[in-house]
């Protein structure tokens, strides 16, 4: 299994790298399918978040599925810990849903739920590289300047239609609250979302032909 190490605003230390790798050594096991995991070590430097200083953020790569898991401590081991725990339970969860019970019921496995989802994530690390411009593009896009304390991070989701449950799975494997997606069965551009305990919700976006403008709804 390959094992990438990144660090955002720091260097990851080899004895760190090393800690990483031998953490990870346990996902083979729990998930045998995984081939590359990518980690990103990002370090904060505002002294307000003192407490999530330091956040690890995992995601393993497998055939047609994708598990992600992250957290922040004030610590880096403290935040692998969370981050490897919170992953060893997705694996956990992934593998029990691809078990095929029998008996009556034999509910759909995760292969089946998840197929044709990318097998790699876009990079968007030239999104950062960008910053270094004289006027980023993530600022200038909303007419911004250099001065502009607001950024708009832009990221390129590819996927192919799937059906609201299939989209419930995908969304509980990389861990979000949310999840866009084309929904195969009312040929709409789709939302997915965590609401409270085993509650979710879906938005469905209906686009109208012609528009109204600023002028019109204003004056309604």
């Amino acid at each position: 299994m390959e094992i990438s190490v990144t660090g955002r605003h720091t260097s990851v230390p080899e004895r760190f790298r090393r800690h990483i790798e031998d953490k990870l050594a346990k996902v083979s096991q729990l998930d045998p399918r995984v081939t590359r995991c990518e980690v990103v070590v990002t370090h904060e430097p505002n002294p307000r978040q003192a407490k999530e200083a330091e956040r690890v953020e995992i995601t393993c790569f497998a055939k047609r599925s994708v598990i992600r898991a992250e957290a922040a401590a004030d610590e880096e081991y403290a935040a692998l810990d969370l981050a490897t725990t919170r992953l060893g339970e997705r694996l956990r969860r992934e593998h029990d849903k691809r078990r095929v019970h029998r008996g009556r019921k034999q509910p759909i496995s995760v292969h089946a739920a998840t197929a044709g989802l990318p097998a790699d994530l876009p990079d968007d690390q030239s999104a950062e590289d960008g910053q270094q411009q004289e006027v980023p593009p993530s600022i200038a896009k909303i007419g911004g300047d250099e001065d502009c304390p607001v950024e708009l991070r832009e990221k390129v989701h590819a996927s192919v239609p799937m059906t609201v449950d299939q989209a419930l799975n995908a969304m509980e494997l990389v861990g979000h609250d949310f999840y866009l997606f084309h929904d195969a069965d009312t040929d709409r551009p789709s939302v997915v979302y965590r609401r409270r305990g085993w509650s979710y919700g879906v938005i469905h976006l209906q686009v109208d032909a012609q528009p109204a403008t600023h002028e019109a709804t204003a004056s309604a």
